[in-house]
């Protein structure tokens, strides 16, 4: 398949508008991406022109579109990019959207907390204990507390 995957990094212009239908649930938002150059003469960072690109997700990522993102969040959108144009009231109207496959926030400007969604009658999560990462593992003994059980051996 010939399709045009982008990546767009930017902010999230207006509210993620969500919606269950009959195949499944969608969501929508703008996405603002705003060139950043160099400007020699100011010594300074400049803003450039913004683009504006209407984002839809699918099913799963729409759901968690709808839950974790709001106005202003800085965002990482991979997709495919469709380019429209239609005639309205005898106006041309051109408009880019970009069908999601991954949406995220950008951690180059700030924090996230991932959490996997919950799936109802679900009860094969099992709690992982985090290692200690500041200490070597030979220098510590294992309190038997803190030991998983070992995978059972695959023949």
């Amino acid at each position: 398949m010939n399709e045009t995957m982008v990546c767009a990094v930017g902010n999230v212009a207006t509210q993620p508008v969500y919606r269950e239908l009959a195949n499944g649930a969608s969501a929508r938002f703008r996405l603002a991406v705003t060139a950043r150059y160099w400007d020699r003469e100011k010594s300074a960072w400049t803003d450039g022109h913004t683009n504006f690109f209407t984002v839809w997700a699918n099913r799963a990522l729409a759901t968690n579109v709808g839950a974790s993102l709001s106005v202003g969040d800085p965002v990482v959108v991979q997709g495919r990019l469709k380019v429209r144009t239609e005639v309205r009231e005898g106006q041309s109207w051109t408009s880019a959207d970009i069908d999601a496959v991954a949406i995220g926030h950008d951690l180059s400007r700030g924090t996230s907390a991932f959490r996997r969604p919950s799936k109802e009658g679900d009860t094969t999560a099992v709690s992982r204990l985090e290692p200690n990462w500041e200490t070597e593992p030979e220098s510590r003994t294992p309190d038997a507390s803190q030991q998983l059980p070992e995978p059972a051996g695959v023949t």
